[in-house]
């Protein structure tokens, strides 16, 4: 008998090690989208990454017949939203030390921008993930793209004398 549970244990090992080979790579990838930290230097992603897989780890065995990376990834986007929860209700926006490609989206649009494009996520999954109907899920979508694709512009400076002012 101990050594039935031992041989599950090592199976179990060995399947978890081939999964987190395969996907940690790519879930750190959306972590670090997630939270807009630069790439090089993303302790929250990272964060967000190790508890992801230590939920997986822990219903291992439950998820049978489940895509254990759709696990981890909902894990991970449910973890990052109720970290960026703010108490009235909304997604806050961060301010990342060293922003990455998606720090002018909020919290909420790069979880939606990330999971629709980055993850290919259906617009209903999202939509039932974060509790929005999916045309809330589109619009925010949409406008995400429409902020990354359109940067606001910043004015130029200009010189007066010798001194460079601010427009």
């Amino acid at each position: 008998m101990r050594e039935r549970h031992a041989a599950q244990d090592a199976r179990r090992a060995r399947e978890f090690e081939a999964f987190v080979a395969g996907a940690a790579g790519r879930l750190l990838h959306a972590a670090t989208l997630l939270t807009a930290e630069d790439p090089r230097d993303n302790p929250h992603a990272r964060r967000l990454l190790t508890s992801a897989l230590a939920h997986t780890y822990a219903c291992w065995d439950n998820t049978r017949g489940d895509d254990p990376y759709d696990h981890a990834r909902q894990y991970l986007a449910a973890r990052f939203a109720h970290g960026a929860w703010h108490h009235h209700g909304a997604l806050r926006r961060s301010r990342p030390r060293r922003p990455g490609a998606l720090a002018r989206l909020s919290p909420q649009e790069r979880l939606i921008l990330v999971l629709r494009l980055y993850e290919g996520v259906a617009e209903e999954q999202v939509a039932a993930l974060l509790g929005l109907s999916p045309e809330r899920v589109r619009a925010i979508c949409d406008r995400a793209i429409t902020t990354l694709l359109h940067p606001p512009r910043v004015p130029a400076a200009r010189t007066v004398g010798a001194k460079v002012v601010p427009s």
